[in-house]
């Protein structure tokens, strides 16, 4: 079996918690095997032929609506990543059913990708929905992960040199920056599913495909692109 390679100098340690009882995303905190399978699954269309695969992974990320859970790209799912700025937050607050969503009552374990911004930052009009978003899961009784500010910082400064300005990294970034730097780098290569490096115009596709090909290169992680065919 091939051994993975170390991550390049750029991939920096694990990182520290930042809000008590709100662990940021690393193996022996999230319920991670350190060297179990990993599929992260994105939602770019296309990715319908792999849910057998992707079932049989260890762990099983997916992200927001998740669409093709219980059906194409399969039936588990260990963390949903949901995110917790913006829109679609306020739309799954409003939503009474939410909790009762089958992969929301499937997911082990959340992972929120924002940092909670402080009240007086979130005015006048409230784009960070974090304590909601805490207040809403908390029925379910499951662990939540935030990733903290510094993953960010680490984010902006891996895609900055290809981006045209600050760069605003995307949900799918973020969540696998942050496995990769809670997986040890003798661990076999995460599965990533989903990935088109397409969406909204705001996110810098073009740099994030390239860093994937870099930690793919690295041996840290393998990209299944997407099947045009089954779009």
């Amino acid at each position: 079996m091939r051994r993975a390679r170390a991550l390049p100098s750029r991939f920096p340690e694990p990182l520290p918690h930042v809000i008590p009882n709100v662990d940021p995303l690393s193996a022996e905190c999230a319920g991670l095997p350190a060297d179990g399978s990993l599929a992260i699954v994105g939602n770019a269309p296309g990715t319908g032929a792999c849910g057998a695969a992707i079932d049989a992974a260890d762990s099983i990320v997916r992200f927001n609506n998740a669409p093709g859970f219980g059906g194409g790209t399969g039936h588990r799912v260990t963390h949903l990543a949901l995110v917790n700025r913006g829109g679609q937050t306020r739309e799954w607050l409003a939503d009474r059913d939410f909790l009762r969503r089958p992969v929301v009552r499937a997911a082990q374990a959340f992972i929120l990708p924002f940092p909670m911004l402080p009240a007086e930052h979130n005015v006048p009009e409230p784009i960070c929905w974090t304590r909601e978003m805490l207040a809403l899961l908390r029925p379910l009784g499951r662990p939540v992960h935030l990733l903290p500010e510094a993953l960010h910082q680490q984010a902006h400064t891996l895609l900055g040199p290809r981006a045209a300005g600050r760069p605003n990294p995307s949900t799918g970034f973020l969540v696998t920056l942050a496995l990769l730097l809670g997986r040890p780098a003798g661990a076999r290569p995460a599965q990533a599913y989903g990935f088109g490096f397409a969406g909204w115009p705001g996110h810098p596709w073009a740099a994030e495909r390239a860093w994937f090909a870099e930690a793919e290169a690295a041996g840290r992680l393998h990209v299944h692109p997407p099947s045009p065919t089954d779009r």
